[in-house]
């Protein structure tokens, strides 16, 4: 099994990050010998900071990423996936709404692909942000062509050259992260799958997806994604 490293963005999740990382610390040294988790604190204004300091006493594999201030959801996964220096690398979110466990259905898979994504066939969450996921997945869709289904669960698997191609092109920080790192993948030839995974309810802790300045940062991102696109296209045209 090659080396993996867990990565887990977290923003004010005092209540879920513990549990967080005994499963994930239980999970990856399941299937790997080498292996690191790797958290990143997104500005929080509670305790996750310390607890996760706290769990790293007790499991060494740990490490804490710490942003000073907020800066967006994709800032931080940016911020775990560049630090991390495993072969594979995982991600997911750190509000306990998937199984780790379920990691070993996308492991099989990355043998044969360069990127693993999961989708919830069934999302555990409010109706609005149902309809928000699915409405974003189509918008994205139309913009720029199909990537994967389920554009922002956070549960996937890819190989490191993945991450140093793509990594370095990102410009999104905000919700949008997820979509560019899916569009530029593509576009520079790496292969896809895809595997259902297990949603959960959140069991603690607050969702900050659908406040209406991620939401406006997340479409001017998007948009802002489309016209750098273009000029990119328009440049290598004008060089050929």
């Amino acid at each position: 099994m090659p080396s993996i490293s867990g990565v887990m963005p977290a923003y004010n999740e005092e209540a879920n990050i513990g549990p967080m990382i005994e499963e994930m610390d239980r999970v990856l040294s399941s299937v790997s010998e080498d292996y690191e988790i790797i958290v990143v604190d997104d500005g929080s204004k509670d305790n996750t900071a310390k607890v996760v300091m706290e769990k790293a006493a007790s499991f060494p594999k740990v490490r804490l990423i710490r942003h000073e201030r907020n800066k967006g959801y994709g800032a931080a996964v940016y911020s775990g996936i560049t630090a991390a220096t495993k072969e594979l690398i995982f991600f997911t979110d750190s509000d306990r709404q998937f199984k780790l466990e379920e990691l070993r259905k996308l492991l099989p898979l990355i043998e044969h692909a360069d990127l693993v994504a999961g989708y919830r066939p069934r999302r555990m969450d409010p109706w609005y942000r149902v309809l928000f996921g699915w409405g974003w997945s189509f918008l994205v869709t139309v913009l720029f062509g199909y990537t994967v289904r389920d554009i922002d669960c956070a549960f996937k698997l890819f190989k490191r050259e993945v991450m140093e191609k793509v990594a370095p092109q990102i410009r999104s920080f905000g919700a949008t992260f997820s979509a560019e790192f899916l569009i530029r993948a593509k576009r520079a030839g790496f292969k896809f799958k895809e595997v259902p995974v297990t949603h959960l309810p959140r069991p603690a802790g607050k969702q900050t997806g659908a406040r209406l300045d991620v939401i406006a940062r997340a479409f001017k991102e998007l948009f802002i994604l489309r016209w750098r696109l273009w000029k990119e296209a328009l440049g290598r045209s004008e060089a050929r």
